[in-house]
């Protein structure tokens, strides 16, 4: 029996969620957020609580259980409290600059970077303009928007110059030595 998945999702306070067959919508005080379920797996509502069950002891049955349960627990999280990561910019030179909705990233190539973020997805730059705080209700976008952002620089082992997630540990290298 999956440990994760037959623990049900319980729902604070101000958050909704209902259920249509397979589809889940999820609605708090930051926003709405709403997902199809596999099709294998049975949701259901239980006073206060979301629970996932599955139909037999399949290899992707038990996969899908713990999965499925995971992903709407995230949902109830994101509408709740949301989802935040930070990115730290490392080098001279490399900052980054709000421009509209958007950002403008400085990062030692010939020309700036400019990245529109998702729908949904805000980023903020600090006033040293070296941090940006990315901010949403969903995890997956929170992600996917900061590994887009860390990968038009990734952190280099030498200097360690470029963009890395906070409290992200860079293993340093040693460069060439003198000669003998």
């Amino acid at each position: 029996m999956s440990r994760i998945g037959k623990q049900p999702v319980e729902l604070p306070s101000g958050v909704k969620a209902t259920v249509n067959g397979q589809t889940i919508n999820v609605e708090g005080p930051k926003g709405k957020l709403s997902m199809d379920a596999h099709g294998m797996m049975k949701v259901s509502m239980d006073d206060n609580k979301v629970v996932v069950e599955r139909p037999d002891e399949s290899r992707q049955a038990r996969s899908l259980h713990g999965l499925t349960r995971t992903l709407i627990a995230n949902m109830v999280h994101g509408v709740s409290q949301g989802y935040t990561k930070v990115l730290e910019i490392n080098g001279v030179g490399y900052r980054a600059e709000a421009k509209g909705k958007g950002i403008k990233l400085s990062l030692g190539f010939s020309h700036p970077i400019e990245y529109d973020p998702p729908a949904g997805v805000t980023v903020e730059v600090d006033k040293s303009k070296t941090k940006l705080t990315i901010t949403s209700i969903d995890k997956q976008l929170v992600g996917e928007t900061a590994a887009k952002i860390r990968s038009y620089r990734p952190p280099e082992p030498y200097r360690g110059k470029g963009i890395k997630y906070e409290g992200e540990y860079i293993r340093r290298k040693e460069g060439k030595s003198a000669g003998k």
